[in-house]
């Protein structure tokens, strides 16, 4: 058997993450002061609008004490709201406020200028070759499709 890391896939996928997040991490960390987590909580709330910590945590994949800590971190910054469900008091919803809204508004174009910059490093056949592949390694991994990526030809 001849396992050699630099071919193995989880192995490459994790690298080339680790050095995106880390290029990525300098736009909402050295300007907005922010973690992973409330990134994501932030964004999760910008895109979606009102919902659960429950389905914060489904939609970025990150762990139910991640995700309330970075809400609790958020709710200190008055960036995020929760209120209590009228029918089920164990659940709560949470919303941006206009703070939170705010900063969302200022945060999301530099991540869509990171996406764009990062996608054109490669050449266009390249870029739909590898966000079409990305889309079939999460289909096979059974990753739900929160809405559809657009799809660029590839041939």
């Amino acid at each position: 058997m001849d396992l050699r890391l630099e071919s193995f896939l989880p192995y490459r996928l994790n690298r080339a993450t680790a050095v995106a997040s880390k290029q990525f991490s300098r736009i909402y960390r050295d300007e907005f002061g922010l973690t992973v987590p409330e990134w994501r909580v932030l964004a999760t709330l910008g895109q979606l609008g009102t919902v659960s910590a429950k389905q914060i945590g489904q939609h970025s994949a990150m762990h139910k004490t991640k995700v309330s800590r970075a809400v609790a971190s958020l709710q200190k910054r008055r960036w995020v709201t929760r209120e209590v469900d009228d029918l089920d008091r164990r659940i709560e919803h949470l919303s941006l406020t206009s703070a939170g809204e705010a900063a969302f508004r200022r945060l999301a174009p530099k991540m869509l200028a990171f996406e764009e910059e990062l996608l054109a490093r490669l050449a266009p056949k390249q870029r739909a070759q590898l966000l079409q592949g990305l889309a079939l390694l999460e289909e096979a991994l059974g990753i739900p499709v929160a809405e559809a990526v657009e799809e660029e030809e590839v041939g």
